[in-house]
């Protein structure tokens, strides 16, 4: 097999999904492909990285965005939203492959390495050297993440958001990025993932005010109880008028009607 057709069955290999012969090929092709098994040894590190644990919140929002999402399904025509019908064609493996993958790849590679090697070879100040590839490695990353959220599939951009989550502090073209995928992303899942990824950096205005006139622009239940149940936990009172406006809207789901009745008597 080529390199292409392995790399669309690793997945299931690095989950121990494949069947016994094609387990075997993928095996037999790993031995013999220095990349493809370059590329196996890092995501089973990767693999390694601990799971971070959903916060005290989520479960309650959870409860909250699965009642609305049953109020509001009957509104949706037969057909869904169009977004939806679009199959999904992005694949990590092959955006590696691609030219501009493969680079930034390699660079981070290439820089964590570098890094690696200095911190073992024991606590020292910081040199300019080391300050040097700590700035190299944040634009590489910054740039993989810009990357992936302008890509055409939603699971593409997912993986994006989900990148930008790595980095304590927000690159200001990342930042704007992930605030426009907030409010026009036309998938549901990956505004969802851009609000828990912008809900980590509360304490810049920015955030909160795009938080709060997302509230206004969108559509879809799931979103609005998401928006509003952050605004809560931020206890962001200046919300208020913001949540009055929507619960006076004619159209709103009951669902999110009654979650914005909720979040005004918390923020009283």
């Amino acid at each position: 097999m080529k390199c292409e057709q392995i790399s669309e069955l690793l997945p299931d290999y690095l989950q121990g999904g494949l069947s016994p012969d094609q387990h075997h090929t993928v095996e037999a092709h790993l031995q013999q492909c220095v990349d493809c098994s370059e590329e196996v040894a890092v995501w089973r590190k990767l693999s390694l990285l601990p799971v971070e644990q959903p916060s005290p919140m989520s479960r309650v929002r959870f409860e909250a965005m699965l009642q609305a999402y049953q109020a509001g399904r009957s509104n949706e025509p037969a057909s869904g939203p169009s977004w939806k019908k679009r199959p999904s064609s992005w694949n990590f493996f092959h955006w590696l492959r691609s030219p501009f993958g493969a680079a930034a790849w390699s660079a981070a590679l290439l820089v964590i390495g570098v890094f690696a090697g200095f911190r073992m070879a024991g606590p020292k100040p910081l040199s300019p050297d080391i300050a040097e590839i700590q700035k190299e490695l944040a634009s590489t990353k910054q740039l993989v993440v810009l990357s992936m959220l302008q890509q055409q599939s939603a699971s593409a951009r997912l993986e994006g958001v989900s990148w930008s989550t790595r980095e304590q502090q927000l690159n200001p073209q990342v930042l704007s990025a992930l605030l426009h995928t907030l409010r026009y992303d036309p998938s549901v899942d990956v505004r969802l993932a851009a609000l828990d990824a912008l809900s980590r950096h509360s304490t810049q205005p920015q955030v909160r005010n795009s938080v709060v006139n997302a509230l206004q622009e969108q559509q879809s239940p799931l979103v609005q109880v998401a928006l509003i149940d952050q605004l809560v936990e931020w206890h962001d009172r200046e919300a208020k008028p913001h949540l009055e406006k929507l619960r006076q809207s004619q159209d709103l789901n009951p669902a999110v009607r009654q979650r914005a009745d909720w979040a005004i008597s918390k923020l009283n």
